[in-house]
């Protein structure tokens, strides 16, 4: 590991960090307490972007969050995309460095989603392998993201929570817990969210995360639920939210709003809401 002092994130509520509210967040930040940014959109040389983020950086914790690694592809890591984030992690210093447990590239054609994987040994192991490769290369330990789900593998033969307990126990990485995905993925799978809370390695979350999502029927007429993180987050996930901390105990909590992006002062409100949910169990 990298010798060097690193932040940590605050057990207070954090955001996404959106440009457009570089002002705003300078002159009053309310109870935000952290900032993310997602890494693809800072690897640039410079510019105004990373002139920003040098700033904030003087004043919030920053957790990096990757959407590009593909750490459950079959081929091997983009090497030069792994060394681009690397120079970022270097020079930002963030608290917090997470990806998602999902594939985006097939041979050399890289696809703009997140897709699933079956919960399978193999799978195991690839994402193990690739987890190994990042937090060596980095020097830092990462956190893996719980999916959104939207259909189940019949080849899968355990269950996400036992497969993320799994990956945990091979490579020392951490969970990045996010609630919504959870809510999303019952509702659409047809099982209990607090069962997966109940079943989930919780000792090993070092980051919650909730988001709002889009009510859609697939077409049986089924409820069917989207992440697309374009929302206020709905009352089931908050109420999921306790369930998950008066089991846990207090987190670093990220409030996530990616498209349709509102003024600062909506923003603020969901993050007063999330304070009041982690007051409680504090």
């Amino acid at each position: 590991m990298l010798d060097v002092t690193r932040p940590s994130l605050p057990f207070t509520p954090g955001v996404g960090y959106k440009a457009q509210h570089f002002n705003d967040i300078m002159k009053d930040a309310g109870p935000v307490g952290w900032l993310e940014i997602h890494a693809e959109n800072y690897m640039g040389m410079g510019g105004r972007p990373l002139a920003q983020l040098r700033h904030l950086s003087e004043k919030f914790p920053f957790s990096v969050h990757g959407v590009g690694l593909s750490i459950g592809g079959e081929g091997r890591l983009d090497a030069d995309h792994l060394a681009r984030l690397k120079t970022l992690c270097d020079w930002l210093n963030p608290a917090s460095f997470s990806e998602h447990l999902a594939w985006s590239t097939h041979e050399s054609a890289f696809l703009n989603d997140l897709l699933p994987l079956p919960y399978t040994a193999a799978t195991v192991k690839r994402v193990a392998d690739h987890i190994d490769e990042v937090q060596s290369t980095l020097g830092r330990q990462m956190l893996l993201e719980n999916p959104s789900s939207y259909l189940a593998f019949t080849e899968s033969d355990m269950s996400e929570t036992d497969f993320l307990a799994e990956i945990v126990a091979r490579t020392g990485c951490g969970l990045l817990l996010d609630v919504n995905n959870v809510f999303v993925s019952a509702t659409n799978l047809d099982y209990s969210p607090q069962s997966y809370i109940d079943a989930c390695p919780l000792d090993a979350v070092g980051e919650i995360h909730l988001g709002g999502h889009d009510e859609d029927e697939d077409e049986t007429g089924a409820p069917l639920l989207i992440d697309s993180h374009g929302a206020e987050v709905v009352d089931p996930v908050w109420a999921l939210l306790d369930y998950t901390l008066a089991k846990s105990g207090p987190k670093p909590l990220l409030i996530e709003w990616d498209t349709d992006v509102p003024e600062w002062a909506v923003l603020v409100e969901e993050t007063k809401r999330a304070d009041t949910a982690l007051t409680v169990v504090a």
